[in-house]
C-alpha cells in the first residue's frame, strides 16, 4: 500500500510593487510607539536600503477581483518610514519595494502582523557587544558607530568596553552563569588575569555583588579623589606610563590609578620641588611630607608674618575712606527708601578698606633664618604650607641658658608618647599590631589594647576641648591638681598632668582631621599670634590682660594637659576614676562630641562585638537582620543601623578604669536586657534582610571567619 505523499509549503512570492501602489493597513496590531522613531528607521533605510521585505495583501473590490492596490499589514512602520523619505524627495512616488504577497489569506492579516511583531528575538547583550566589536574592529570609531544606530557614543563605548571583559566570563555570561552587572564591573579593569582571579575568588562565595568586584580590583588602586592623586593629576600620571581604569557605567569621580607605586614615587617628586621653592624664600629648612601625624609642632615655637606698615599718606587715605564710609552707612541707616546707587558706593568703599586690610605680609628676615616649614598635602590635593616654626635647638641662646635634661627650651619635658614602645615601625605604622585580629567569635574578648588606646585618645582630646570652653571647671581642676602637689605629695588622683606634659598621640591615624582637633589647634593659633615674641614680655602682657582673657588663656593651657588615654603598659585607675568625675562636671558626653560609629571603626571590632553593639542600640531584631553577613557587609550595615543611635563602645562610656583593668568579660549570651533596648529592626535591603544567598537563592551559611574576604577600602 502506497503511502500518502506530505504535501510540500508554498511560500508566498516576492514582487516589487510600486510605493504608490501600497496604503497601510488598519489592521496592523501596533498602535504605540515603541523603540526606534519612524524619523530614524528613515535614515537607517536611506543608508543601507530595505533589509526586510513588507508583508502586503491585495486590496480587492466587490467581486473579489484585484484592484492594483495593496495593504501593508505587517511592516508599517517600515511603510511609513518609506513615506517620509519620499517627502524628503529622497526616494520616488513610485520606487518598487521589494513585498512578500499574501494572496492564499489563509491567515488573518491581525494575525500575520502580531507574529510579525511576537516572533522578533531580541539580540542577546552579548552578542550586541560583539558586533560594536566588530564594527570597531573595522574601523568604525564609537561616534559613528552610535550615529548608524541612533544610540550616544557613550553607550557605544560602554558595549565596546563589555566586549573587551574576560572571553571566559562572557561564555559564562553567556550560559547564565554570571549577570550583565557583573560583566560591568569586571570592565573597569583591562586585566583578564585579574578578572579572572577576581572571579575564582569570589564565584564559591556569596559575596558576589558588582560593588563587591569593583572593590577587589581596585584594591591596590588610588582613587582619583584622593589628594595624591589630585595633587599629581591624572596628565602628568598618565605621561609617566600610569594607567586610570574608569568605570563606564558607575559614577567613579575620575577612576582609579592603577599603579600606586608610581603615583608615591610622582608625589614625592613634585613635593621636593615644591618644598626646594618653598626653601629658596629663606627658611632654614623644610619638611615635606603627603601627611603630618597630629602633634609634629609640638615643642616648637611659631614665628607669624607681619603686614606692611602703611606709609603716612596710606594712612591718611585709610581714615580718609573710613570717615566717608561710616558717614554714608550711618545716613542710609536713617533713610527710609533703599538706593542702589548709596549700595554700590559703599561696596566701593568697603572693597577698597578691606584691600588696604589685606595688604602684603611678610616675615623678618632674621626670623626666617633660624625657622622653617612643613609641607604637606591637603585633603583637597591642593599644596598646604605651615610656615614659622622655630626648633629648640635652634632658638637663640646666651651663655646662661641651661636647659635640664628632658626639657626643651620652653622648659617643658618632653613626651614618649610619639614611642610605640617595642616592636618594628613601618611607615607610622606597628609592624606587629595585632588589633586587627578578629579573636574567638563564641564570646566576647575584651577589646584589643592598641584599639583601647585610640578610641580612649579621641576621648582625650574631646574632654579637652569641652573642659577648654567651661573655665571654672578648668580651674577648679587646676586647683586640684596643684593642692595635691603642694600637700600630699602629689598623689595621683588627677587625669591633669599639671606640669604640663601634653601627648600627642601622634601612632592615631587621622587624629589631626577630627573637629576636636581643629578647633583645639585654630585656638592655639590664636593666642599665640597674641602673645609677645619674647618669654621677658610674657608676664606685662598677662597683667594686661582682663579676667575673662586670662580665664580663657588659663583654661586652654590647663586642658591641654588632660589625659585620659588607657594604655596597657600605664594603669591610672585613679586618674581614669578622675576623669569620668570631670566629664560629669563638664556633663560631657562622646555622643554631643560629635563622635560616631564609622564603618572602619566596626571593621576592626569582631563580628561578635558588631552584633554586640547593635543588639545594645537597636535590640535583638535588628542584630539578626545581619549575623548571617560576611564581616565587611556586616561593619556596613551596622554602620547604618547605628547611625542617630547614641550607642558609645566601652573605652568612650564613663568609668572606662574598668576596660584598663579588663573587668569587661562579657559572652554572646550576657547582653542587655531586650525590654529596654530599641526592639524595633530597622530596614535593610531586600536582599541583605533575608537570609538566603540572592543569586542562589540558597540559604547563607556562615563560614569561618578567617576564610572571609576582606577588601580594601
Amino acid at each position: 500500500m502506497a503511502k500518502n505523499a506530505i504535501q510540500k509549503i508554498a511560500m508566498n512570492a516576492a514582487e516589487n510593487i510600486p510605493y504608490d501602489k501600497l496604503m497601510l493597513s488598519q489592521k496592523n496590531v501596533r498602535r504605540i510607539k515603541d523603540g526606534l522613531s519612524i524619523e530614524q528607521l528613515a535614515e537607517d533605510i536611506g543608508r543601507r536600503k530595505l533589509i526586510q521585505s513588507l508583508n502586503v495583501r491585495p486590496v480587492l473590490d466587490g467581486e473579489g477581483e484585484e484592484t492594483g492596490t495593496f495593504e501593508v499589514p505587517a511592516g508599517g512602520r517600515r511603510y511609513l518610514a518609506l513615506g517620509i523619505l519620499i517627502k524628503q524627495k529622497r526616494l520616488a512616488k513610485n520606487e518598487p519595494i521589494p513585498c512578500v504577497v499574501n494572496r492564499k489569506q489563509e491567515t488573518s492579516a491581525e494575525e500575520d502582523s502580531l507574529a510579525e511583531n511576537l516572533r522578533r528575538a531580541d539580540l542577546h547583550p552579548l552578542d550586541q557587544f560583539r558586533a560594536f566589536k566588530a564594527l570597531s574592529d573595522q574601523g568604525l570609531d564609537p561616534d559613528e558607530i552610535g550615529a548608524r544606530f541612533f544610540v550616544s557614543p557613550a553607550t557605544v563605548r560602554q558595549r565596546l568596553r563589555l566586549a573587551s571583559v574576560s572571553p571566559k566570563l562572557l561564555e559564562l555570561y553567556e550560559k547564565d552563569e554570571i549577570r550583565l552587572e557583573q560583566i560591568m564591573a569586571f570592565s573597569i579593569s583591562d586585566d583578564h588575569a585579574r578578572q579572572e582571579q577576581v572571579w575564582e575568588r569570589i564565584s564559591g562565595s556569596h559575596s558576589q555583588e558588582a560593588y563587591y568586584i569593583r572593590r577587589l580590583l581596585t584594591e591596590t588602586t588610588v582613587r582619583a579623589d584622593d589628594r595624591r592623586a589630585v595633587y599629581v593629576g591624572a596628565e602628568a600620571y598618565e605621561a609617566a606610563g600610569g594607567v586610570i581604569l574608569r568605570d563606564l557605567f558607575e559614577q567613579d569621580s575620575g577612576g582609579w590609578f592603577q599603579d600606586a607605586a608610581l603615583l608615591e614615587q610622582l608625589v614625592f617628586d613634585k613635593l621636593k620641588v615644591d618644598a626646594e621653592a618653598i626653601r629658596a624664600e629663606g627658611w632654614k629648612w623644610v619638611e615635606a611630607a603627603i601627611s603630618f601625624p597630629y602633634g609634629h609642632t609640638s615643642g616648637m615655637r611659631r614665628i607669624y608674618a607681619e603686614a606692611q606698615e602703611l606709609s603716612a599718606e596710606e594712612i591718611e587715605r585709610y581714615d580718609a575712606l573710613k570717615a566717608e564710609y561710616d558717614k554714608l552707612d550711618a545716613d542710609y541707616a536713617a533713610a527710609e527708601d533703599a538706593d542702589e546707587a548709596i549700595e554700590a558706593k559703599l561696596d566701593q568703599l568697603g572693597a577698597e578698606l578691606d584691600a588696604i586690610d589685606d595688604r602684603p605680609q611678610s616675615y623678618d628676615p632674621a626670623q626666617k633664618a633660624i625657622a622653617g616649614a612643613f609641607v604637606t598635602l591637603a585633603a583637597n590635593g591642593e599644596l598646604q604650607v605651615e610656615a614659622g616654626f622655630v626648633r629648640s635647638e635652634d632658638e637663640p641662646r646666651s651663655e646662661t641658658d641651661d636647659v635640664g635634661e628632658g626639657e626643651d627650651a620652653e622648659g617643658q619635658t618632653r613626651s614618649n608618647d610619639d614611642d610605640d614602645g617595642d616592636g618594628v615601625v613601618v611607615n607610622g605604622k606597628p609592624v606587629n599590631d595585632s588589633s586587627g585580629d578578629d579573636g574567638e567569635e563564641d564570646g566576647i574578648k575584651p577589646l584589643p589594647d592598641r584599639l583601647v588606646f585610640d578610641l580612649t585618645a579621641q576621648r582625650t582630646l574631646a574632654l579637652r576641648n569641652a573642659l577648654a570652653g567651661d573655665v571654672d571647671i578648668a580651674f577648679l581642676a587646676a586647683l586640684h591638681a596643684v593642692v595635691l602637689q603642694v600637700f600630699y605629695r602629689f598623689a595621683p588622683d588627677t587625669c591633669l598632668e599639671i606640669s604640663l606634659k601634653s601627648g600627642s598621640f601622634s601612632q592615631v591615624d587621622g587624629l589631626a582631621e577630627t573637629s576636636w582637633a581643629k578647633e583645639i589647634a585654630e585656638r592655639h593659633e590664636a593666642w599665640e599670634r597674641d602673645l609677645p615674641d619674647e618669654a621677658d614680655g610674657l608676664w606685662d602682657f598677662l597683667l594686661g590682660l582682663d579676667e575673662a582673657s586670662r580665664k580663657a588663656l588659663f583654661a586652654h593651657c590647663v586642658s591641654l594637659t588632660l589625659n585620659a588615654v588607657v594604655e596597657p603598659w600605664n594603669r591610672r585607675p585613679r586618674a581614669l576614676e578622675h576623669a569620668d568625675v570631670l566629664s560629669r562636671s563638664l556633663q560631657f558626653d562622646m555622643v554631643d562630641a560629635g563622635w560616631t560609629p564609622t564603618v572602619e571603626f566596626l571593621g576592626r571590632l569582631t563580628k561578635a562585638r558588631i552584633l554586640q553593639a547593635v543588639r545594645e542600640a537597636r535590640g535583638a531584631d535588628s542584630a539578626q537582620l545581619i549575623d548571617h553577613m560576611k564581616k565587611d557587609i556586616m561593619a556596613r550595615e551596622a554602620a547604618r543601623l547605628l547611625e542617630g543611635s547614641n550607642w558609645l563602645p566601652e573605652p568612650l562610656r564613663l568609668d572606662v578604669n574598668e576596660v584598663a583593668d579588663d573587668a569587661v568579660d562579657a559572652v554572646a549570651g550576657e547582653m542587655p536586657d531586650e525590654a529596654a533596648l530599641d526592639s524595633d529592626a530597622a530596614e535593610l535591603p531586600a536582599f541583605l534582610a533575608d537570609d538566603v544567598d540572592p543569586s542562589s537563592g540558597e540559604p547563607v551559611t556562615d563560614g569561618d571567619e578567617t576564610d572571609q574576604l576582606q577588601a580594601a577600602e
